[in-house]
């Protein structure tokens, strides 16, 4: 009896030990990205951490209007103008080569992690005697800001809001066999044909080098610049620094792949599981229409506003002809010719519009979190990718069956209006969202939850390092067995070349003393 009762107060203290929240941590997190889509996430994790009473303090562009408890911003706005320099208009991109679109993300990626390192407000960070538990940054090209994990010797979690890419399983040894893994800038998808596994290949090789040679050299000028000495070199910080990796997605909503015990997803930790209460102007319309809404924007990044004139003007003949309401995300003050069922807003509540009941499509640019909460709200989807991970979204969307694919540079009054046609008119394309929407919510654990469980696991366990892969240890030879490969093919080659040469030249001395014999003997 003593036995069982002591056996059943060790599992009642592991237990307890295990879920018990870390008690006021101190989290610096940094989230640099201009983007509003790739804030929204952050936020949710880190007005979650806040909310479980650890002190939080955010480096973003985007600072809260109202105070909340625990969380203190640390303002780096500004940054929006950059990204505008540097690509005016977004849906040019649509028309750039994987080359161009690849190195203009390294650009962007750059431009943003040297603007917030050289922040007044970061640098004043910097020189502060600060200290903090942990450290969260969203990886996303900006590899320089680790630097804050070794200066402030603190335990690094990188959050993508991207999924899982190259830059982010190198911090923790995912592997990402190329046979079944696309690229993310790619619209492969799981099942790739030959042809398209040798497509795959080659546009990773690239992204690897391009990394090697475009990449590091500049964010390792950036660190070097920002953080004091002594410090380790970057390369370093890359395979050791980071304690684990939070991916925004889920293998219900992208494909199934392997992963290390430090990479964890949980895609969609940002939506809303009982939606916010809508504006009344915009409930009164979701709820007033009769024939149902359709829902347009391109994201975050990509304004409407800025469609060419031809295209802008064929979206709209098309939707004057609709019975259904269209809520556009449309930037400017006003649209020309805007038929009386279109409205426009420069900024919708979009997660708790499509948790409407009303709301039959979904067109949108196909970025991760706009696939991801019209998924979970089981909305069908018309994709128009620009750059990006959009076209893989779009592509395992249209293959999938909950949505059609239309390129940009296809926009036409005819295609459009075909598009949206078959998505009313067949059941199909709405089956499968609500199918995928159930088995995405059929979880143990909602994914907000499980991300600050895992952030907690960290802090508790002083950077987890047991959880560390030891292929971080190796390097490129060892890590994919080439040295053991060349070993074991090699050797016996080697052993019966050497063999042969030995055996050919004893018999050729044997033959020439011989022949030698018998010259004198003649």
């Amino acid at each position: 009896m003593l036995k069982w009762t002591a056996l059943a107060v060790a599992l009642l203290a592991a237990l307890y030990a295990a879920k018990t929240p870390v008690e006021g941590a101190k989290i610096l997190a940094v989230f640099p990205t201009s983007s509003r889509s790739h804030y929204i996430v952050g936020s949710a994790l880190m007005k979650e951490l806040a909310r479980r009473g650890h002190e939080v303090s955010v480096i973003n562009p985007f600072p809260q209007k109202k105070p909340l408890k625990n969380y203190r911003d640390i303002d780096v706005s500004g940054s929006e103008e950059l990204v505008k320099d540097l690509v005016p208009n977004m849906f040019e991109m649509a028309d750039q080569s994987v080359w161009e679109s690849i190195t203009m993300t390294y650009k962007f990626g750059q431009m943003l992690a040297n603007y917030t390192l050289m922040h007044p407000n970061v640098a004043k960070l910097i020189k502060s005697n600060e200290k903090f538990d942990l450290i969260i940054m969203e990886s996303f090209l900006n590899d320089a800001h680790l630097g804050f994990a070794h200066h402030f010797k603190a335990p690094c979690v990188a959050l993508s809001t991207f999924g899982a890419s190259r830059w982010t399983n190198d911090m923790v040894g995912t592997p990402s066999p190329l046979s079944y893994v696309p690229h993310p800038f790619l619209s492969f998808t799981d099942r790739m044909s030959f042809v398209q596994r040798i497509g795959n290949t080659l546009m990773t090789l690239m992204d690897t080098v391009l990394g090697q040679v475009l990449d590091l050299p500049v964010q390792s000028a950036m660190y070097e610049a920002a953080f004091p000495d002594p410090k380790p070199p970057l390369e370093e910080l890359r395979r050791h620094a980071v304690s684990l990796v939070l991916l925004n997605n889920h293998f219900s909503l992208s494909y199934p792949r392997p992963y290390v015990p430090n990479m964890v997803e949980v895609g969609g930790m940002h939506v809303n599981r009982k939606p916010n209460p809508l504006p009344e102007d915009i409930q009164r319309v979701l709820d007033g229409a009769e024939h149902g809404v359709i829902y347009f924007s391109m994201g975050s990044n990509i304004q409407s506003s800025q469609l060419p004139v031809a295209k802008r003007e064929a979206i709209l003949r098309v939707f004057s002809r609709l019975k259904q309401t269209v809520l556009w995300k449309w930037e400017d003050e006003t649209l020309p010719n805007r038929p009386a069922n279109v409205i426009v807003k420069a900024w919708w509540p979009q997660d708790d519009v499509l948790a409407h009941p009303n709301v039959r499509l979904f067109i949108t640019h196909g970025g991760l979190l706009s696939t991801t909460e019209s998924l979970y709200h089981g909305v069908p989807v018309i994709g128009i990718p620009v750059f990006g991970d959009q076209y893989l979204n779009m592509a395992k969307a249209e293959r999938t069956g909950y949505g059609l694919l239309l390129p940009y540079q296809d926009i036409s009054e005819e295609r459009l209006a075909h598009a949206i046609d078959r998505i009313l008119r067949e059941p199909s394309f709405k089956t499968v969202a609500q199918s995928i929407s159930a088995r995405y919510r059929d979880q143990p654990q909602e994914p907000l939850e499980l991300a600050a469980f895992w952030v907690e696991y960290v802090i508790r366990h002083g950077g987890a390092e047991h959880l560390k892969s030891a292929g971080q240890e190796l390097g490129f030879l060892q890590y994919h067995g080439v040295d053991v490969l060349v070993t074991i093919v090699g050797g016996p080659i080697l052993f019966v070349y050497l063999l042969s040469k030995l055996l050919c030249g004893g018999r050729s001395k044997k033959n020439a003393s011989t022949v030698n014999a018998k010259k004198k003997r003649n």
